[in-house]
C-alpha cells in the first residue's frame, strides 16, 4: 500500500524546504515529491503534516552500541558479560531508532558486538537503525582504547590488525591516531600511531574496498593520519590551518561529537565521571569548539556524530548534538544537514539515504512543529512523532513497534 506524506512542509536535506507538499512512498522507495496540489495514487493511505515536519531520517556517524553511558562505560564493559552487553547493545540500537535516527556508523565495540547487532538489525531479528560496523579499533600497546581495542605495533603488526577487523565483517576500520579523554595515563594532544603504520593499515583496508575513520584530537596525529590517506576525521579537537586546508583539498570529512565533552563537563566528578576524564575534557574543550568553526567557516563537510555511550551521552538522545552544532556557529538548516545529507555523504551511502527525493530510500521522520525555526522542539521528549524505516511504520501512526524504548 503507498503511504502519502501531505499538506506540510519538507526538508529535502540539502537545505531546501517544501511548503505545503506531498510525499509519496510507495515500497521501500519515494516515488513522488513535490509542492501544491499533487495526484495521489488512489488507495494510498494518507498521513496530514499539519503542523509538523517531514525530514530525512537522521544519521549518526558516531555511536557506541556496547558503551551504557554510564559515568565509566569502558570499565563497565571491561567487567560484564558478554550477554548483557549484547541485550544492552540491542537495546540501545532500538532507543537510537525510535529518537529518528534510522542510520548509524558504530566506532567501536567489543568481540564482535556491533557486527552481531548489526546483522540482527538486518535480518529483522530486532528493531534498529541501519547500521555500518567497525569492530574493534586499533590502538598502539597501552594506547586511547587500549583495554577494548586490538593494540598493534609498527606497520606489519597494524595491517594485520587491518585485516582481522575486516575478516570479523567490518564495514569501516577505525584507528586511533592520538591520545584522548577516557583513557587513563594518555593525553588527547599526543601522537600515537605514526604515519607508516596508519599507512599501512589504511592501504589494507582500501585494498578489501572499505572506508577508515580515526579518532583524532592532536595536531601531529591528525595530520599524520591525512598524509596516510584516512576518509574520516573524529572529534578533531586541535585543527589548524594546515590541517583544515589539507581536509578540504582532499574533501575529508569531520565529525565532530560535540556530545560527548558536553556531557563530561555537565554531569562531571559528582556524577562518578573520573576525574582525569573530567580534567582532560575541561582542558580541550575550547580548542575543540574554535576548531569547528574553523573548519565549518572553511568549507569542511561536518557531519553529526554524537559519540553517544560515552558518559551520559545516551542512546535515544542523539538529536542533542543539532543544537550543539547551533552553539559553535551552525544555523539551523546547517545542522539539519549536518544530520542527513552531508552524514549520508561521509557513510558513502548518499545515493540510498538522506534527502527525500525520488527513488531514494523512505528514510523519513516527522516532527512536531519546524526545526529550523525552533531547534529546541526538536528535543523535547516526544518531538518525533513518526518514524519510517526504508519504507516500513516503525514509531507512530499505527507501526508495528508500540511503546516506549
Amino acid at each position: 500500500m503507498n503511504i502519502a506524506f501531505i499538506d506540510g512542509p519538507v526538508f529535502i536535506g540539502n537545505g531546501r524546504v517544501l511548503d505545503n507538499a506531498t510525499v509519496v512512498v510507495e515500497g521501500e522507495h519515494i516515488v513522488k515529491v513535490a509542492a501544491g496540489d499533487v495526484a495521489i495514487p488512489q488507495g494510498a493511505r494518507k498521513i496530514p503534516l499539519a503542523g509538523r515536519m517531514l525530514l530525512p531520517g537522521f544519521i549518526d556517524c558516531h555511536v557506541h552500541f556496547c558503551y551504557d553511558a554510564s559515568a565509566y562505560p569502558s570499565n563497565v564493559l571491561m567487567n560484564e558479560a558478554l550477554p548483557m552487553t549484547t541485550l544492552k547493545a540491542a537495546r540501545h540500537a532500538r532507543q537510537t531508532l525510535m529518537a529518528g535516527v534510522t542510520t548509524v556508523r558504530d566506532m567501536g565495540g567489543k568481540d564482535g558486538i556491533d557486527c552481531v547487532i548489526r546483522d540482527a538489525i538486518r535480518a529483522g531479528l530486532i528493531p534498529g537503525p541501519r547500521m555500518l560496523a567497525s569492530g574493534r579499533v586499533i590502538c598502539i600497546t597501552g594506547g586511547q582504547s587500549w583495554r577494548l581495542g586490538r593494540e598493534a605495533d609498527g606497520p606489519v603488526e597494524v595491517m594485520k590488525a587491518a585485516r582481522e577487523q575486516i575478516k570479523a565483517g567490518a564495514d569501516w576500520v577505525k584507528f586511533m591516531a592520538t591520545g584522548g579523554v577516557l583513557t587513563p595515563g594518555v593525553e588527547p594532544g599526543n601522537v600515537q600511531f605514526n604515519e607508516d603504520e596508519l599507512q599501512a593499515g589504511i592501504r589494507e583496508a582500501h585494498k578489501a574496498g572499505k572506508k577508515t575513520a580515526t579518532h583524532a584530537q592532536g595536531r601531529q596525529g591528525i595530520l599524520n593520519a591525512l598524509k596516510a590517506g584516512i576518509d574520516s576525521i573524529e572529534h578533531g579537537i586541535f585543527l589548524n590551518e594546515e590541517i583544515i586546508a589539507l581536509m578540504v583539498k582532499a574533501d575529508v570529512p569531520l565529525v565532530a561529537t560535540l556530545s560527548a565533552p558536553h556531557h563530561i563537563l555537565h554531569k562531571g566528578v559528582e556524577a562518578g565521571i573520573p576525574a582525569f576524564a573530567v580534567d582532560k575534557t575541561r582542558r580541550v574543550k575550547p580548542f575543540h569548539a574554535a576548531s569547528i568553526r574553523m573548519a565549518r567557516e572553511a568549507g569542511v563537510r561536518i557531519a553529526m556524530g554524537t559519540d553517544a555511550g560515552t558518559p551520559f551521552n545516551r542512546h535515544g538522545e542523539n538529536l542533542g548534538e543539532l543544537e550543539r552544532l547551533v552553539e559553535v556557529g551552525f544555523s539551523p538548516a546547517e545542522a539539519l544537514q549536518a544530520g542527513t545529507s552531508i552524514a549520508a555523504g561521509v557513510l558513502g551511502l548518499e545515493k540510498e539515504i538522506g534527502t527525500i527525493e525520488e527513488g531514494m530510500l523512505a528514510d523519513l521522520i516527522v516532527v512536531a512543529g519546524n526545526p529550523i525555526e525552533n531547534m529546541e522542539a526538536l528535543l523535547a521528549g516526544e518531538a518525533v512523532q513518526l518514524v519510517m524505516q526504508g519504507g516500513s511504520l516503525v514509531k507512530g501512526q499505527n507501526s508495528d513497534l508500540q511503546g516506549k524504548p
